[in-house]
C-alpha cells in the first residue's frame, strides 16, 4: 500500500514540476504533454491496479513488472526519437540561418566595396 502512495506522490511531484517548468517558459507545452501524459498515467495506473493487471495479461505478459519495464522501455524509445526528429530539425533551421547570414553578409561586403569605389 505504501508503494501506491510513493508512486502517486512522485508523479504528482513531476506533474506540478513539468507544469513549473512551462509557467517558467522553460518547456514548452508541446514537449511536455509526453511527460504530463506519463505522470497522470502512472497516477491513474496506481489507483486502478487491475486494470493494469489484466493489461499485462492481455498481451501475455507473465509478470506485470516485465509489462512495466517493457512499457517504459518503448515509451523512452520513443521520446528518444522524438527528441532526435526535433534535433535533426534544429540542425537544419540552423544551417539555413547560417546560409542565410553568410549570404547576408557577402551582400553587405560587396555593397560598401561599391559605396567606398563611389568615394
Amino acid at each position: 500500500m505504501i508503494i501506491k502512495f510513493v508512486t502517486i506522490f512522485l508523479s504528482s511531484i513531476i506533474f506540478f514540476i513539468v507544469l513549473e517548468l512551462i509557467r517558467r517558459e522553460r518547456l514548452t507545452f508541446k514537449y511536455a504533454f509526453g511527460w504530463l501524459a506519463v505522470s497522470i498515467l502512472a497516477v491513474f495506473l496506481t489507483v486502478f491496479d487491475r486494470l493494469l493487471f489484466q493489461t499485462a495479461d492481455f498481451f501475455g505478459f507473465e509478470l506485470t513488472s516485465n509489462f512495466i519495464f517493457f512499457t517504459l522501455l518503448a515509451v523512452f524509445v520513443f521520446f528518444s526519437l522524438i527528441m532526435t526528429i526535433f534535433l535533426c530539425d534544429q540542425n537544419n533551421r540552423i544551417d539555413k540561418i547560417i546560409q542565410k547570414l553568410g549570404i547576408l553578409e557577402f551582400e553587405l561586403n560587396e555593397l560598401n566595396k561599391k559605396r567606398e569605389d563611389k568615394r
